[in-house]
């Protein structure tokens, strides 16, 4: 029997039931937009990923939720666990295991004192921002990697000694 509402034989059981969404979660954590170009060039960059990766990610049945996060207070930081900016992270997992610092003029500039920020090494060279190749296959493997769960080390946050200077603490 045609089910004319659903377009398709009711009784034939060809008709499946939407595949449930699931959530692609990516944060992104900075300290400032407005002068810092690792974190400008950083959030460019993962706009432009997720542009590029959108439709398989609809057709996968992914929704992707972006939480854009300015930290501006050291409580944000040890909330977030932030270790140093700027971070992206895909369903909790940082898109790179180490976190290696370099100075940046411009957050020492806002804080009036020498700060570093995070460098990402990708392809065995060193980028100021995540280039957008490096976002765009931390997603797919995320996406489409082993869905063992990594194992969890019991750690207490400690806010970093350069967060420390750049809020002043």
């Amino acid at each position: 029997m045609l089910d004319k509402k659903a377009g398709c034989c009711k009784d034939s059981g060809c008709c499946s039931p939407e595949p449930e969404k699931k959530n692609l979660i990516i944060d992104f954590l900075y300290l400032d937009l407005s002068v810092c170009e690792r974190c400008r060039g950083t959030d460019s960059n993962l706009d432009d990923a997720i542009s590029d990766v959108s439709s398989v990610l609809t057709s996968a049945g992914y929704d992707v939720v972006v939480n854009k996060v300015n930290i501006t207070s050291a409580a944000l930081a040890e909330k977030y666990e932030f270790m140093s900016s700027p971070t992206i992270r895909i369903n909790g997992k940082d898109i790179e295991a180490d976190v290696t610092e370099s100075n940046c003029t411009d957050c020492g500039d806002l804080c009036g004192d020498s700060v570093d920020c995070r460098i990402f090494r990708y392809e065995g060279a060193d980028y100021d921002s995540p280039p957008k190749a490096m976002i765009i296959n931390a997603i797919l493997r995320e996406v489409y990697g082993s869905k063992s769960e990594p194992a969890k080390t019991e750690r207490s946050y400690v806010l970093p000694e350069n967060l420390r200077l750049f809020f002043g603490q």
